[in-house]
């Protein structure tokens, strides 16, 4: 396990700052001591601080630590409209966060005991993950998945702030004070000066994808986890779709990593593309999903056989690069003969496969798209730990420890959960960062936040498991729930009960009765169009 620390220095100068410390690695502030001056205080001096943005993936330094004198922005302290009733800060608005918001909307409070609620994230939209990959065939519109947060807390208390975490302060540590528990649980430090003052935090900001782990794989590929993705995504398919249509050209595309996401992109690309695109899937298991249920497995490879995925398993990507002036597929050793160069106007990328098992050859192959599913990497910190009493547990992977309430371990008044959290099940296994985990998860962290600011007993968070699914295309899902042992729906019959269950965890009535609605209109539609397309064959025919 490791630690995160505050050291003694707060005006050090960092000339050099490893880029991967772009995480929430550095939300922690260099000085707690009471005789120091803090990262925030006001001085006629310009002393030179450090500025790490949290979550600097989309815009901002990328997580290169900035030299920024104290006076460059000005800050302000966050006013919240009662400051007698209790303050609770969230950060992050997917699952956990925005779930954990409403679960605090929805309970009964007393008057003087319901609390203020902050919710702080860095796009203006939530985005439902599991139904990214309809935005690439067509199902589904992006204001169906991806609402704006101002529209789906219009009719709550909760205050929404887009905005980009810099720095913690927090002040619950045991025996701070020489008490567990103080009046305030702490500072939040926003990335555009503004100071949020919370009796309780709540750390739920998700995870980033993990493209830095193989060369060139940050340039050339695009993973695929944002709604910035996947209209990155989408773009890249349409503009290739143009530049090849009519033409005798195959498109091709390169999927790394065959778990779930990968699969379903995989299926859901092959069928947008259908006989104008080669779709590989790499993965270094020698199977595809090695975890999911077998009969989710079976129905994955049923589909990606019949739309001619060409599946690499046992192989791992070794670096990805650009194809150059001088080379063309021909040339390549290992290139499919099917893979055309389409022209000078389109890049094309080239990917060295190695082997994960001795006798097997070593594999080139050039994609037109390269898309990347493999690692995630939550925002936390890498820095150097001190003799401070104050620390943050953290795992391997840089989640935070909990307890079973999904608190901090050590803090009191911070809950942590989803990609955040190292929460462990009976077996001592971490919970695996899904959805259904997240949705779990904030509905327990409501309830204990409720108990904690009533003076009542936490509950032990417990994980249920309801079964798994994943999309196959537009018409086609697997689902195998948990309470039925080898029941595994699939086809027409599993895409409806997929989008059935995730139209019923959607954030909140107003907007499951908006999106229920135009999904009916779009399911009538497309019956009456196929109807129609069934009569013309029978009639042409005759």
């Amino acid at each position: 396990m490791s630690h995160i620390a505050l050291t003694a220095s707060a005006t050090a100068t960092v000339v050099a700052f490893h880029r991967g410390a772009k995480q929430w690695s550095a939300l922690f502030p260099r000085s707690m001591g009471t005789n120091q001056p803090s990262l925030f205080a006001n001085s006629p001096r310009k002393r030179l601080q450090l500025r790490f943005l949290a979550t600097g993936k989309n815009g901002g330094n990328g997580g290169v630590a900035e030299e920024i004198s104290e006076t460059e922005k000005a800050q302000t302290n966050f006013v919240w409209p009662d400051n007698k009733k209790p303050r609770v800060c969230i950060l992050g608005g997917g699952f956990g966060g925005l779930y954990t918001a409403l679960r605090l909307e929805s309970l009964e409070w007393p008057d003087d005991k319901k609390p203020q609620i902050a919710l702080v994230d860095q796009s203006d939209r939530f985005v439902f993950k599991p139904m990214l990959y309809e935005l690439l065939s067509g199902e589904v519109d992006e204001w169906e998945i991806a609402p704006r947060f101002s529209d789906l807390l219009a009719n709550t208390s909760v205050q929404f702030l887009k905005d980009r975490v810099k720095l913690l302060h927090p002040s619950d540590h045991w025996g701070m004070n020489g008490s567990k528990a103080s009046t305030c649980g702490g500072t939040v430090h926003l990335e555009s000066g503004l100071h949020i003052e919370y009796d309780w935090l709540v750390l739920a900001l998700g995870a980033e994808s993990k493209v830095d782990v193989v060369p060139g794989a940050a340039e050339f590929a695009i993973p695929f986890s944002t709604l910035e993705d996947a209209r990155k995504v989408n773009n890249r398919l349409t503009t290739l779709e143009r530049k090849t249509f009519g033409k005798d050209l195959q498109i091709s595309v390169a999927i790394v990593g065959c778990g779930y996401s990968g699969v379903e992109l995989a299926a859901t690309v092959a069928e947008r593309l259908q006989n104008r695109g080669i779709v590989r899937a790499i993965n270094v298991e020698t199977m595809i999903c090695p975890n999911a249920p077998p009969g989710n497995r079976e129905a994955a490879l049923k589909v990606l056989s019949s739309r001619k995925v060409e599946l690499l398993l046992g192989y791992f990507v070794r670096c990805i690069r650009r194809v150059s002036e001088l080379e063309s597929s021909d040339t390549l050793t290992g290139v499919d003969e099917n893979c055309i160069e389409i022209g000078h106007d389109f890049e094309k990328y080239i990917l060295e496969l190695q082997p994960a098992e001795r006798g097997m050859q070593s594999k080139i192959i050039e994609a037109d798209l390269v898309l990347w599913t493999v690692g995630s990497k939550p925002p936390l910190p890498q820095l150097e730990s001190s003799d401070v009493p104050f620390v943050i547990p953290l795992n391997a992977r840089g989640q935070a420890e909990t307890d079973e309430t999904l608190r901090v371990k050590g803090h009191p008044r911070i809950f942590a959960l989803g990609d955040s959290s190292a929460l462990r099940d009976s077996n001592g296994r971490i919970l695996p960062a899904t959805a259904q985990v997240a949705f779990q998860q904030a509905d327990f962290t409501g309830w204990n936040l409720w108990a904690a600011i009533n003076g009542r007993p936490l509950l032990p968070f417990r994980f249920q498991n309801l079964g798994e699914m994943m999309t196959l295309g537009r018409n086609d899902a697997a689902i195998s729930p948990s309470f039925v042992e080898g029941l595994t729906l699939e086809g027409p019959i599993g895409h409806t009960a997929r989008k059935i269950a995730y139209l019923i965890r959607l954030p909140s009535d107003e907007h499951r009765l908006k999106v229920g609605i135009s999904w009916l209109t779009k399911s009538a539609i497309d019956s009456v169009s196929s109807l129609q397309s069934t009569l013309s064959k029978v009639f042409s025919g005759s």
